[in-house]
């Protein structure tokens, strides 16, 4: 696990967590199938991607195995946030054959879910790899997999937003009129968490001038034009950061770079991805 270590809380509980749920749901009160199988037989098995991706996942292989049978031996080929070739090896797995199949589907659907999000991360980052722009994720994430997405966004060389509700402040149109206004509603932000980011999302400039006299750290321009944005940018500066949000392709990143934003996020890193095809076979000894 290199790329997130620190970055994001809890990530090795919710690890452990996502899989033993996986495996319950899977295996429930037996894998009937497995027991067509002698449980003294061994076997060998390698994974290998069906296509090129950036590798993520291996915690959760990890784990599969270690809830299910910690005797089982793993050989890895790869590293979390490698670029890995079609046709690549990516781990080996040594023991009961009834273990192997068993934890097949489990691991392989972490694996696949994962590196298709850092696959799609990784193509976002290419976008930005000429720029200070800093491509972030949002909570548009899988239930239950909103850490272990995160950490694939890292791998594929993004970066994360807040992790939920917890750890930052995003103000945005609803909070605002719920709250009384962009001023109060800052104002009780720097109240209930001291210290906290505050993030304000705004509809004008005049809004925008209200976020930055408000003492807002990160402001969320929505619908804003380029000339707009330019003038936020030269209100903003050395006061806030000032990110966009909404799609992203070549030509508006290129756009956006020369306007010297701050940060793009992007549900799409996470919601849009698509899974890697894997396949497991059993090696003949």
């Amino acid at each position: 696990m290199t790329p997130a270590d620190a970055a994001i809380p809890n990530l090795q509980q919710d690890i452990q967590r996502a899989v033993t749920v996986a495996l319950a749901e899977d295996i429930g009160d037996g894998d009937i199938t497995a027991q067509l199988i002698p449980p003294e037989r061994q076997a060998r098995a390698r994974v290998i991607t069906r296509e090129d991706c950036v590798f993520c996942g291996r915690p959760w292989v990890e784990e599969v195995f270690r809830q299910l049978d910690p005797a089982l031996q793993l050989q890895w080929y790869v590293q979390d946030g490698d670029r890995v070739a079609a046709g690549s090896t990516l781990f080996e797995l040594c023991g009961t054959a009834r273990s192997i199949l068993t934890g097949e589907r489990c691991a392989l659907n972490f694996v696949q879910t994962l590196s298709g999000t850092a696959t799609t991360a990784s193509e976002y980052a290419a976008l930005a790899a000429d720029s200070e722009i800093r491509i972030l994720d949002t909570r548009k994430t899988i239930p239950g997999l909103r850490t272990a997405q995160k950490y694939a966004v890292l791998c594929g060389g993004c970066h994360n937003h807040r992790v939920g509700l917890y750890d930052a402040f995003l103000i945005k149109e609803n909070h605002i009129a719920a709250a009384g206004g962009i001023d109060k509603a800052v104002s009780q932000a720097h109240r209930i968490k001291p210290g906290a980011l505050v993030e304000v999302e705004v509809e004008s400039l005049e809004e925008l001038q209200q976020a930055l006299d408000a003492g807002a750290d990160v402001i969320m321009l929505d619908e804003f034009t380029d000339d707009m944005t330019a003038q936020a940018l030269t209100l903003a500066r050395g006061r806030a950061k000032i990110e966009i949000s909404g799609s992203v392709n070549e030509a508006r990143l290129k756009q956006l770079a020369g306007l010297a934003v701050d940060y793009i996020s992007s549900g799409s890193l996470t919601k849009h991805l698509r899974a890697i095809d894997l396949s497991l076979r059993l090696l003949s000894e």
